[in-house]
């Protein structure tokens, strides 16, 4: 049987061992979290925390925000639309999005500005500091620094249409 228990560095696998615990998978006290919201193509969404997050992977691993439970989800990147992350898991139902006008001022001249329309028909402004289409997917910082938002990762494949502004 193979074990994979988490390290530094994403997931590793042992051979021959029992089936790892999820105290064995998640060392909480070495390793600081972040706070995400998988958002995938289908609709569906997990909440949770990763450690393992690496933009040039084929997936990554989030534990579920309630402690009781005792599943890590396996997230694949060829299924999402975008990974948040964010300040806070319970987000902020009062915030009203800011209207942000597609240009240039001055908080966004040393980056290049991106409008994203998803598949779904979801538009995210924000800037960026590496866009390639080659990749698999880039991270977008909000322009709306109050919204709950600290970084999204836009997955290429659930892109309908693309602006970008240097």
């Amino acid at each position: 049987m193979e074990k994979r228990v988490m390290s530094h560095f994403g997931w590793e696998k042992k051979v021959m061992g029992p089936s790892p615990s999820i105290k064995d998978k998640v060392q909480l006290s070495t390793i600081t979290p972040n706070f995400v919201v998988a958002r995938y193509k289908n609709g569906k969404i997990i909440k949770g925390s990763t450690y393992n997050f690496n933009p040039h992977g084929e997936v990554f691993h989030i534990v579920p925000r309630e402690k009781e439970a005792e599943k890590i989800f396996e997230v694949s990147f060829s299924e999402l639309k975008a990974v948040f992350f964010v300040k806070s898991l319970e987000g902020r139902r009062d915030h009203v999005p800011s209207k942000i006008v597609f240009e240039e001022d001055e908080k966004t001249k040393e980056r290049t500005t991106v409008k994203v329309i998803f598949l779904d028909g979801e538009t995210m402004v924000g800037t960026t500091q590496v866009y390639n289409i080659e990749r698999n997917g880039f991270f977008i910082h909000p322009i709306d620094e109050d919204c709950n938002n600290l970084r999204v990762f836009v997955m290429a494949n659930a892109i309908k249409h693309l602006e970008v502004r240097k």
